[in-house]
């Protein structure tokens, strides 16, 4: 009882407040404290995106190629990409589609935000930060239909993100992309619920509304680190040392725990 009233290390409580909650918390860890086995994940960075991702993409592009030099020397570095594919005439209805508004619209007047309007080219990773073919040949690019890039599943009912890094032994994912306040951001909490430590790169993630500083600190405050490029690359180039598969967390377990 007297250790569970003592402060943790991560939070500040609120003076006067009530029941003395917590007025902030942030991540307890930081990436140089341990060896990671690290993924990039590259959240719907495409054409259909281009004119939001000017801001962002020289990020994106220098996070890619520090992250290729680094998976050169480690098997424990990968990247992964995904793509936003929802079509307005794909044939799925369901939450999502009822929260946007109703299917079926024409493209030369899109209204609803859910759907891509400008056919297959505008799936396509952005040129700059596209997968090589040897990528796509392995499965490290592919497409997804719902927020979250856990969300897509293979044959057996699995997710196919997840099955693609724990074969990596991955326990740590580095998030960069499109849209903060929706993919990004439920990726985060996805990734987070599958016991990976998770990192949102605040200057390599935009999103078109106005929600950008809020997904930012909510993300920071609940389920992520919020680093900028800059530190994600000097961690790389300095601090990054492989770890040992399965010491941190195991795959026997959709939420990452290891067995007895």
């Amino acid at each position: 009882m007297q250790l569970a009233g003592e402060p943790m290390p991560n939070h500040r409580s609120t003076p006067g407040g009530p029941h003395g909650q917590p007025l902030a918390f942030w991540a307890a860890w930081d990436l140089a404290e341990r060896p990671r086995r690290i993924a990039l994940l590259v959240d719907d960075c495409q054409e259909e995106y281009r004119p939001y991702a000017g801001d962002i993409l020289p990020n994106v592009q220098a996070l890619v190629e520090a992250f290729r030099t680094a998976r050169a020397d480690s098997d424990g570095v990968c990247i992964a990409w995904s793509a936003w594919s929802r079509m307005f005439d794909d044939g799925i209805s369901n939450a999502m589609d009822r929260w946007y508004g109703p299917r079926g619209l024409r493209p030369e007047q899109p209204e609803n935000a859910a759907y891509v309007f400008t056919g297959a080219d505008g799936l396509r990773p952005l040129a700059e930060i596209a997968p090589t073919p040897e990528e796509e040949a392995e499965g490290w690019f592919y497409l997804g239909k719902h927020l979250d890039m856990f969300w897509t599943f293979d044959e057996a009912g699995n997710s196919y993100l997840d099955e693609k890094l724990k074969a990596l032994d991955i326990d740590t994912v580095v998030i960069v992309g499109l849209w903060t306040d929706e993919c990004v951001l439920s990726t985060a909490y996805a990734a987070n619920s599958r016991g990976y430590d998770v990192v949102v790169v605040g200057d390599a993630v935009d999103t078109a509304t106005a929600n950008q500083r809020t997904a930012l600190t909510i993300a920071g405050s609940t389920v992520a680190k919020v680093l900028s490029t800059q530190q994600v690359l000097d961690y790389l180039a300095e601090d990054f040392t492989t770890g040992e598969p399965g010491a941190v967390k195991g795959t026997d377990h959709p939420d990452g725990r290891r067995p007895d």
